[in-house]
C-alpha cells in the first residue's frame, strides 16, 4: 500500500507540473515582481492594471477637455453621424470628435469601467444637454450613473467615450485599441466598414476570425477576420510565453482578440491559446506566440507592417515568421 501511495502522489506531481508549465509558462518565470515585461501572472494572480487604459498616454482631446478621470465630463452636446470609407458611419459630438465604446463595458445593464487613468485617456462624453443625431432613433440615447455618481452618455445601452489622442475632428485613431475600444456606429453597435456596390475592399462578413491569405510576395500569411495582416514581435517569447509590446506600444500594434479555435481556417491548432497579459488584455496566439494587426495598415492586404524595425514580420499558418532573416 505504501509502495501504491507513492507512485500515485507522483503521478498527481507530473500532472501539476505538466498544467504549469503550458507553453513554457513556468512558475519561476511568472512570479511578481522583477518579471519581464508583459509576461503572465501566475494563475489567480492580480493584473497590474485594472484601470482599463490599458496603458496608453493621454495628451491631444483629453488635454483639453473637463474630463481629468473624476468623471465630471464635457457634455456631448448635439450629436452628429459622419461617414467615413474606413468604418462606415460613427457618431460625433458637437465637436466633431468620434465617439468610442469599451468592450469591458456593458450595455444590458448599462454599466461604465472605465475610471480614473482610464478616464483620463478615454474621457467621457457627458449626458447633460445631449441631443440625438438627425435621423437616428432618439429611444436609443440614453444615460449611466458612473460609479462617482457622474452622468455618461449611452447610445443603445453602451456608454460613451471620446480618445485622447484624437487630436482633430474626424480623427478616428482610437479604433481598435487594445483590442477593446471601437467607434461608435449610430445604433450603438461597433462600427464596421461599409458594404455593397461601390464599397472600398469591404472584408466579407462571414471571414473566419484568422485565415490564410496568399500574399503576392510573401506568399501564405494569417490575416484575421476583416483581412487585414497579422503579425508576431521578434523580442516576444513563446516558451514561456511573453508581450515586450506594452502601453504605446500596442497603440500601434493592437493585439488580436482571442478567436475560437472553430472560427479558424488553414491554421495550425498547436499552441492556439489565449494569453492572459498583465495589462488585463486577452491576446490570441499561434504556437504560443503572441499575435498583433498593425495600426499603418489602412485596408485589408496591406502589409505595411513587414519588417518594420526589423522586429516585426507577417505570420505563416504555422505561427512561423514570414520574411525574417535567419
Amino acid at each position: 500500500m505504501k509502495t501504491w501511495g507513492n507512485a500515485a502522489l507522483a503521478l498527481t506531481a507530473a500532472a501539476v507540473l505538466a498544467l504549469t508549465t503550458a507553453c513554457g509558462q513556468e512558475q519561476g518565470d511568472a512570479t511578481l515582481g522583477g518579471q519581464p515585461a508583459g509576461a503572465a501572472n501566475p494563475a489567480g494572480a492580480p493584473a497590474e492594471s485594472g484601470s482599463g487604459s490599458e496603458g496608453y498616454a493621454s495628451g491631444g482631446y483629453g488635454s483639453g477637455s473637463d474630463s481629468d478621470g473624476s468623471g465630471v465630463a464635457e457634455p456631448a452636446g448635439q450629436l452628429a453621424v459622419s461617414a467615413t470609407k474606413q468604418l462606415g458611419k460613427v457618431v460625433t459630438d458637437s465637436e466633431g470628435f468620434t465617439l468610442y465604446r469599451f468592450d469591458k463595458d456593458s450595455s444590458s445593464p448599462p454599466k461604465a469601467t472605465c475610471v480614473d487613468a482610464c478616464a483620463a485617456v478615454w474621457p467621457v462624453a457627458g449626458a447633460e444637454g445631449a441631443k440625438p443625431p438627425a435621423g437616428v432613433d432618439a429611444s436609443l440615447i440614453g444615460e449611466v450613473t458612473r460609479p462617482d455618481g457622474g452622468r455618461q452618455l449611452t447610445i443603445g445601452g453602451w456608454p460613451m467615450y471620446r480618445y485622447a489622442k484624437d487630436t482633430a475632428p474626424g480623427d478616428v485613431n482610437g479604433q481598435g485599441v487594445g483590442g477593446t475600444w471601437f467607434a461608435a456606429a449610430p445604433d450603438g453597435k461597433k462600427a464596421a466598414a461599409p458594404s455593397g456596390e461601390g464599397a472600398a475592399e469591404a472584408p466579407e462578413t462571414d471571414a473566419a476570425g484568422l485565415s490564410v491569405r496568399k500574399d503576392p510576395e510573401l506568399g501564405d500569411i494569417v490575416i484575421d477576420s476583416r483581412g487585414m495582416t497579422v503579425y508576431r514581435f521578434k523580442k516576444d517569447s513563446a516558451w514561456p510565453m511573453k508581450s515586450a509590446c506594452t502601453g504605446a506600444c500596442l497603440e500601434k500594434w493592437p493585439v488580436v482578440a482571442p478567436v475560437d479555435k472553430n472560427d479558424i481556417e488553414g491554421i495550425t491548432k498547436k499552441g492556439f491559446v489565449t494569453f492572459d497579459r498583465p495589462d488585463g488584455i486577452k491576446q490570441q496566439t499561434i504556437d504560443c506566440w503572441p499575435l498583433y494587426t498593425f495600426a499603418g495598415d489602412k485596408a485589408p492586404g496591406d502589409t505595411n507592417g513587414q519588417g518594420v524595425g526589423g522586429t516585426w514580420y507577417a505570420v505563416s499558418p504555422g505561427g512561423k515568421l514570414v520574411g525574417a532573416p535567419k
